[in-house]
């Protein structure tokens, strides 16, 4: 079993790391569109994301974004943000429009999203994954673990995924990489530590080049640059190699870095609705 691990993470790298098998006058049109998925109203203190007190002082506006990548006729969702306003009061960080409604302006119905993809299971990236019941989840297998515990740890809220959890759609529980279609051109990147299967994603856009969505990897910038761990992570030894091996592809492969909660990345992708492309 060990043997078969090792080759097919082997593959997955090599299909990384030499970019897509399809020849490019042949690839399906590819784009990554940022979709709004809530904010801070406030600068927020960012000290306990620092286990060596690194940011005492430090506030920063996070914001929650989720994204939409095409591949030809087959989507993925990239994480599901916070809930939508429901109707009362919203809470201070929901999103002014639901990920269904930004679909839509897109003229996307949620039963043509092939797959939804979640970084990890914490609530602010699972608000609204409820919303594509048709669509497969792709997510890690330490935190598919964690969501179907008898009694899950504090912090994990199995409730969003009761459709998939109780057998009602597919779900492919991934314990290293996913080449999402198949053809090198989109991977969810195995990166615990933040969560035991947390994962980031790598796009490879024709003409913008390589991209890489952190998940949590990093919550800002100055937590990436000093590669900060939050307190709340579950694996000190797994964050750090995470941001080793990340910060490696991201050179290698000479990457737009996008930090999800840095307000000051959004302007790193077109304005929605337009994509990158």
């Amino acid at each position: 079993m060990k043997r078969v691990g090792l080759n097919f993470g082997a593959a997955v790298l090599a299909s990384l790391l030499s970019g897509a098998s399809a020849s490019a006058q042949n690839a399906p049109e590819l784009t990554l569109t940022r979709f709004d998925c809530g904010k801070t109203t406030t600068l927020t203190d960012v000290s306990r994301f620092s286990d060596v007190s690194a940011f005492k002082g430090l506030t920063i506006q996070l914001t929650f974004s989720c994204y939409l990548v095409k591949h030809g006729n087959d989507y993925l969702v990239w994480d599901a943000g916070n809930p939508a306003a429901t109707g009362g009061t919203p809470a201070p960080t929901a999103p002014k429009s639901s990920l269904v409604e930004q679909l839509a302006q897109l003229h996307i119905n949620p039963s043509q999203i092939t797959f939804v993809g979640i970084s990890h299971y914490h609530g602010d990236h699972i608000g609204q994954v409820a919303s594509f019941p048709q669509a497969t989840l792709l997510i890690g297998k330490g935190d598919w673990d964690a969501l179907n515990e008898t009694k899950p740890n504090p912090g994990v809220n199995p409730a969003n995924f009761a459709h998939w959890i109780t057998g009602g759609g597919k779900v492919e529980p991934l314990p290293g990489d996913k080449d999402v279609f198949g053809d090198g051109s989109v991977i969810m990147l195995n990166m615990p530590g933040h969560t035991p299967g947390h994962h980031s994603l790598l796009v490879k856009l024709r003409d913008m080049g390589n991209v890489l969505i952190s998940g949590d990897l990093a919550h800002f910038r100055e937590n990436y640059d000093s590669n900060g761990v939050p307190t709340f992570n579950t694996s000190r030894a797994e964050t750090l190699a995470s941001f080793d091996r990340f910060k490696q592809l991201a050179k290698n492969l000479n990457a737009t870095v996008i930090i999800q909660h840095d307000a000051r990345d959004i302007d790193k992708l077109p304005v929605f609705p337009a994509s990158a492309k």
